[in-house]
């Protein structure tokens, strides 16, 4: 199957279009960040850097690590980024750009994404604080403009929070999707998990007024007492439902571990979040190294 020049868009140097890249410009095992200045700040604690580019808001850099190969990205903000740089990612690794055509034996990726959020349960503190992603519940609607995004959706869990929220049907019909157990397994120990909620937008969508009112101020409260299997709904953000839904449906395994800058429900929050991060960061450094 030959691909489109408008469906596999690249440069006119050979690169893929968004990101500005070529097939081996990045590792497999790849850290995804929003912020463009937060990759950067990964990338300096590589012992040497190979490879670093910038388009738009996304800043690439791959290096080694204690002799492990790794990338690290900005995707900017929200799912539609996200959707985006996945697909663009794969694309990398298991698309023949000279005969655009998928490769017949695929490239399975590691997806880590170090974020920020804001915490919905009242227990959960603002300094030094992680909470990794088990599932995420995505407001944004993606999964399902994709063929495959049914057979992904844990349904179980998606029905349950529609049925808990009365979910209104003049909005994005959700989706809850699980995350890499065996990335959770092997990186994750001694940190919270949970339920994260991913809302399309920082404003409205998280319950948040300026000038313009929002349609149903309580569904971020109500979603904080929604519970499923045990597992409460710990945190919301704008990027983990987009990234593991894409990655169950192309092959690749994804993560998200965050750090609790806000909490929600206390109105605590933490100005001075860059030591955490920095903790965080240099934790997952270590903790790839077995991958």
């Amino acid at each position: 199957m030959e691909l489109k020049n408008a469906e596999l868009v690249l440069n006119t140097d050979g690169s893929i279009y968004h990101l500005k890249l070529n097939p081996g410009d990045v590792a497999e095992t790849i850290f995804l960040v929003g912020d463009p200045g937060r990759a950067k700040m990964i990338s300096e604690y590589f012992d040497n850097i190979e490879y670093s580019g910038q388009n738009r808001e996304i800043n690439t850099f791959t290096g080694t690590y204690k002799g492990k190969r790794l990338t690290v990205m900005s995707t900017g903000m929200g799912p539609d980024n996200v959707e985006i740089v996945v697909n663009e990612l794969d694309a990398l690794f298991n698309i023949d750009f000279k005969t655009r055509s998928p490769k017949e034996d695929k490239t399975s990726l590691n997806l880590i994404r170090i974020g920020t959020t804001g915490a919905l349960q009242a227990d959960i503190g603002v300094v030094q604080s992680y909470i990794v992603s088990e599932y995420a519940l995505g407001l944004d609607g993606l999964a399902y403009f994709y063929e495959d995004g049914p057979h992904v959706i844990d349904q179980e869990l998606t029905d349950s929070f529609i049925s808990y929220m009365k979910w209104d049907e003049r909005l994005p019909r959700p989706y809850g999707i699980k995350g890499s157990e065996h990335l959770i397994s092997k990186l994750t120990e001694g940190w919270r998990k949970g339920i994260t909620l991913t809302a399309p937008g920082f404003y409205a969508p998280q319950g948040r007024e300026l000038r313009l009112k929002v349609h149903d101020k309580s569904i971020i409260e109500r979603a904080g007492h929604f519970a499923f299997g045990g597992k409460p709904i710990t945190n919301f953000e704008m990027e983990t439902s987009a990234l593991y839904s894409l990655s169950a449906m192309l092959g690749h395994e994804a993560m998200t571990v965050c750090d609790v800058i806000a909490n929600r429900v206390t109105d605590d929050f933490n100005p001075d979040y860059k030591n955490s991060m920095r903790n965080l960061i240099q934790n997952m450094l270590d903790r790839v190294l077995d991958l």
